[in-house]
Order: C-alpha cells, then structure tokens, then sequence
C-alpha cells in the first residue's frame, strides 16, 4: 500500500485555535451590499436588514470570527460616516473595487448586530492608509468605552447603552501596496504609533495585529515593532496563472488542477519561512501569525464586474480549503487566525446569491466538514504518501490532519489530491482503542464540479464507509478529488 498515516492519539498538546476558521467580509462587489445587507425594505427575508437565508446557512459552519471591513477597503473607511441615522450618512466612492457609490447603511451598529446573530467575535480592521491615529482611539472609546466619555456618549445617542466585546484589532491593511505603498521601516513606526493609543477601555486586552508582507518586510517589523504587536497579518493567495491571466474558477485541464493544487501546498514554504523570522525575534511564540486572507484567485466570471472579484466555486477549490486547513492545523503554535477571502459573492466565498435565491459552494462544504477541529488537541500524525506527478513536477497525493476533540472522539480529515486516480491509505491510530467510525465525505464525477442556482445541491457531503478497522488500524479507500473526514470513537 503506497500510502500509510500514523496518528499518535495518545501525544496531543497544542490545541488548534478556532480562529483558524475564520472569515473575511470586505465592502467588495456583492459580498456586504446583496450578499449580507438588503436592507429592512427588502422584499428578500431579512432581520434589521441583514439577511435571514444567510445567516441561517453561516451559523452552521461555527464562525469563530468575521474580519470587516476590509481589506483595502479598509484604508479608505471612516468609520463615523458609518453610524447614526442611515437617511443621513454620507455616501463613499469605493476607489479600490469598482469605483461604486456606497451609502454607508452598513456600519458599525450593523456589523455588531450580524456578529451577534452569527455568535462571532468580530476582527476590525482600522484606516491607517488615509485615517489619523485620533480617528482609529475614538472608534475603540466609541466601541469599547463603559462610562462617560464623548464617544460613548455619541454611541449611546446612536441607540446602544453597552459598549460592545472586541479582541482582535488589525491596524492597517496591506500598508505596503493599497493601504499606502508604505516602505517597511515607514509602516514600523506607524505602527508603533497607532498601536500606542489603540485601547481596549472595557479593561480587556486588545490584540493588536500588524500588517506583514514579504520576508525584508517582516523581518525589520519584527525587529523594530514586536513589542507591540500580538499579531502577525499575512496573506496568500492562490493563483495557477498569472495576475493578468488567472485562469477561469470553472473551465480548466487537468494540469491547471495540478498547478493550482501545487501552489495552494506551498503556503506551507511561505508559513515556514514566516515563523523563522518571527522565531528570531519572538523566540516565546507569544505573536501569532494571522493568515487574514487565503484562498484560490481566477478570473471573473464572463460578464461580470472586474472589479467585483465574483467567481464560481468548483471542487478544486473545495480541496484547496482542505488542504490548506491540515497545514494551518500542523501549524497550530503559531497559527493563531486564518480568514477566508471571501464570505459571499467575492473569490472563494462560502455562499453566492442571486436575488432572493442563495447557493452552498464547495468550500461552505469543507467548513461545515471541518468544524471538528476548532479548538481541539492536534495529534501528531507522520504520513508517507504516493506521488502525484504532471510535466516533471511533484506533490503528495494525499493529505491529513487529525485531532481531538474534549469529548476524546478522534477526527482524521483527508483529501486526496489526484484529479483521476483514488488512493487506498493504511492508519494506524496508535494509543488509542477503536469502537467505532462514521464518515463523510465530499466528491463529485469531475474536476469543476460545482453547485448552480438552478442546481444548488450538485455537489454536497454524504455518508461515507469506505474503510475496514482492525484494531487500531483503518484501510480507507479515498475516490479520486474527494474530501473526507473520519469520527474516531
């Protein structure tokens, strides 16, 4: 057998945060505007505006936490055009996406209340590309502040008394390109700055998150701003073709599955060579790395918005998400957050919508499936597996991840990569007494596979028992671009 996966149950002591889970929702395209908000007037089922269809399908996947408001889109936000009555806000001029006219009608207030009917913490993302440090300390007295003070005063006036829970705090976004072309040593500073009025009056601590980018520039903001900083933004995308020519999210060969599969494993390269520069300089692990936008990048879908980023979801891009979150797992020490890009209607969302009518992507699919791992023990696992091969180039064909969970069941999360050929795999589950397996799995008959208005459930999870025990050992036999996960009592 070419493929053989050691879990050592009984050896588990880092737990996976389930902040790994996360999501992202910048105001872009149709993701806030259409895909989140239809406001209280809508004919579309809504509750204060916000709509009930998707938070309905969100709650299931146990968001740990929703990343807003962007994004580049967050360097252009202020934040007080956002609150008070909607009939009087000012409208924006989003320069980044479309060049679209915004009214502004979700704000602050809104985005609390979507956290609380999703039961999510929220991850704020404050303007420091065209913001002012005064700017960014009242929008956290107006969010966090209990007494009196200007800011909660104005926030009680807006029609809340209580300030709001808040931990997670990005200062800045991509403050090397759209959120200000900063240099690195320039952005360091900044940092430093801001960060040192950035309070959590509700006497909680913030966790501050810095913008990173490339290996110079994390090195000299490690060096010169990590005592401040609880976090370590970073971003990855997956892109099989170049930036003017992704390539299309539904209509590809087998060797763009390849390549794109091929790139979406080497975030671990990229993670790898992040924690050694943080090693160097936070040698405690106390900064996490908060991978705050990942996933897959194609082309638009004909006839679309360029600037709107919609594209179709297809089961490559479901083991894109797999793959990627038994990496993260792996790396649960210092992964402390990750946030898909995107929640709705923008890259690799989680849910489209069109009009009144929604659809469950792939990806939605491999969230729900692995929602098991949030906040569970990692196992240490070792696999030795085939080869997946095309044009002289090489990736493992199958990959794993497993944990477990306070309740001691064991979930063993799979994929198996190869466009065409299934892959049988022997594990060994050492230090623990099997009673019994229930599986699942998602798979579908060819690589762009994928789920349509008209056919919303094409490609959905179904019960899987493919798999033989013998005493602690399982035989599973994968089919071919398929996802599975194993409950382990």
């Amino acid at each position: 057998m070419d493929n053989r996966i050691i879990v050592n149950a009984d050896c588990g002591k880092q737990k996976i945060s389930k902040h790994i889970y996360g999501h992202f929702a910048e105001h872009l395209g149709r993701c806030i505007y259409e895909g989140i908000w239809v406001g209280e007037d809508s004919p579309i089922s809504n509750t204060r505006g916000i709509r009930n269809d998707v938070v309905k399908a969100l709650k299931k996947l146990k968001m740990p936490n929703l990343r807003w408001p962007g994004g580049c889109f967050a360097d252009t936000y202020h934040w007080k055009d956002g609150i008070g009555d909607r009939r009087k806000r000012p409208s924006i001029v989003n320069i980044h996406w479309g060049s679209t006219t915004e009214n502004n009608h979700f704000g602050t207030h809104e985005f609390y209340d979507l956290c609380q009917m999703l039961d999510t913490e929220p991850y704020i993302c404050g303007n420091v590309g065209s913001g002012t440090v005064q700017e960014m300390a009242e929008w956290l007295e107006y969010l966090t502040m209990p007494g009196k003070s200007p800011m909660s005063d104005l926030r009680r006036k807006n029609g809340r008394e209580e300030p709001w829970p808040l931990t997670y705090w990005g200062v800045g976004n991509e403050n090397w390109g759209c959120g200000g072309n900063m240099r690195p040593q320039y952005y360091a500073d900044e940092f430093r700055r801001y960060a040192t009025y950035c309070r959590n009056f509700s006497g909680k601590k913030l966790y501050k998150v810095a913008c990173g980018h490339t290996e110079e520039w994390n090195e000299i903001l490690m060096r010169e701003a990590h005592r401040f900083m609880d976090g370590l933004s970073v971003h990855y995308y997956t892109v099989p073709g170049p930036w003017q020519k992704k390539g299309s999210a539904t209509e590809f060969s087998a060797e763009d599955w390849f390549i794109t599969l091929k790139r979406a494993g080497e975030i671990e390269d990229f993670i790898k060579r992040t924690e050694a520069i943080m090693d160097r300089h936070d040698p405690k692990k106390r900064i996490g790395i908060i991978m705050d936008e990942w996933g897959t990048w194609f082309d638009v879908e004909p006839g679309t918005n360029p600037g709107f980023l919609y594209q179709q979801n297809t089961m490559r891009d479901a083991l894109v998400a797999g793959l990627s979150f038994n990496i993260f797992n792996a790396h649960a020490e210092r992964m402390h957050m990750a946030n898909i890009a995107q929640t709705i209607n923008v890259l690799q969302a989680m849910i489209l919508t069109e009009g009144a009518k929604i659809l469950l992507t792939p990806t939605y699919h491999v969230f729900e499936m692995y929602r098991v791992h949030q906040d569970a023990t990692l196992l240490p696992s070792h696999a030795e597996v085939a080869t997946y091969e095309m044009n002289n180039e090489k990736i493992p064909q199958v990959s794993a991840s497993a944990s477990k969970a306070g309740d001691g069941t064991i979930n063993l999360s799979l994929c198996n990569l190869h466009h065409e050929k299934e892959a049988e795999l022997s594990c060994d589950i050492r230090g623990a007494k099997i009673s019994g397996i229930k599986g699942r799995i998602l798979a579908a008959g060819s690589m762009n596979a994928l789920n349509t208005f008209e056919k919303p459930n094409a490609v959905k999870p179904s019960g899987f028992d493919d798999f033989k025990i013998n005493r602690d050992k399982i035989t599973v036999k994968l089919p071919a671009r398929s996802v599975a996960v194993l409950e382990i009592k």
